[in-house]
């Protein structure tokens, strides 16, 4: 446990990281975990289709844990791979992630480097979101975004394992539903991150920017530039 009584910490003094983190955080993201594990059985499968043995697909569930830069990556996939194309446009979809840590900051900063750096490694989409509606709740458990990553990494790799050695079983994930899988789970959580009236306006202008970007840029920029207005929307309002 570490503390800190700086209250430049926004008002966060003390975080705590521990087993009983790890514990809670895991067993809150499973309902989550199981809704990625439908999306890993479509990556999965994709990546069976783009040449990708089981093993490298599922290699790369373990070491990269980013559902839709992987997919684009299966989607650019090619012999030889083109390596530039890969990097850079995955670079552009997980932007995202320079937001969503900075948004830990006011709870990391009192956890040891070695425990902050081990928790963001698993920090995926979904397990944030839960985290920051339990620390914005009052929690100081530190762990919970290292347990709930776990969560999703082993649901995420146990499900990729089964698209890519069922996949001709499955056949088109979308008979059953599963390409939606993730949507419905991005949806269950903002319910949680949900304040009020406050929330209307970062989410309006974010959702505005991602579209008319979608349709003025090729690729994903759309994900980071709804992301940076949103958060410009919540800045202004408050410096206001």
């Amino acid at each position: 446990m570490s503390s800190d009584p700086d209250p430049d910490g926004g008002g966060v003094d003390e975080v705590r990281f521990g087993p009983t983190g790890v514990r809670d955080g895991y067993l809150r993201c499973v309902p989550v975990a199981l809704g990625v594990a439908g999306y890993g059985v479509v990556f999965g499968v994709l990546a069976r289709e783009a040449g990708l043995s089981v093993a490298e697909a599922t290699l790369m569930s373990a070491t990269v844990l980013a559902g839709a830069a992987q997919l684009v990556a299966v989607e650019l996939w090619a012999d030889p791979v083109p390596v530039v194309a890969v990097v850079g446009t995955t670079l552009v979809v997980n932007l995202r992630y320079l937001l969503m840590g900075a948004a830990l900051r006011p709870w990391f900063r009192h956890l040891a480097p070695r425990h902050a750096y081990a928790s963001v490694f698993f920090t995926a989409d979904e397990n944030w979101a839960l985290t920051m509606g339990e620390l914005r709740s009052g929690s100081r458990q530190g762990a919970f975004l290292l347990g709930s990553g776990l969560a999703v990494w082993s649901f995420w790799v146990v499900a990729t394992v089964v698209g890519a050695t069922a996949g001709s079983l499955v056949g088109d994930p979308a008979r059953y539903g599963l390409d939606f899988a993730l949507t419905a789970v991005f949806l269950v959580i903002a319910t949680e991150l949900w304040e009020g009236r406050s929330t209307v306006a970062p989410w309006a202008v974010a959702a505005a920017v991602a579209v008319l970007t979608e349709a003025a840029l090729p690729g994903r920029w759309y994900v980071p530039c709804g992301a940076l207005a949103g958060a410009l929307t919540v800045v202004i309002r408050r410096d206001g």
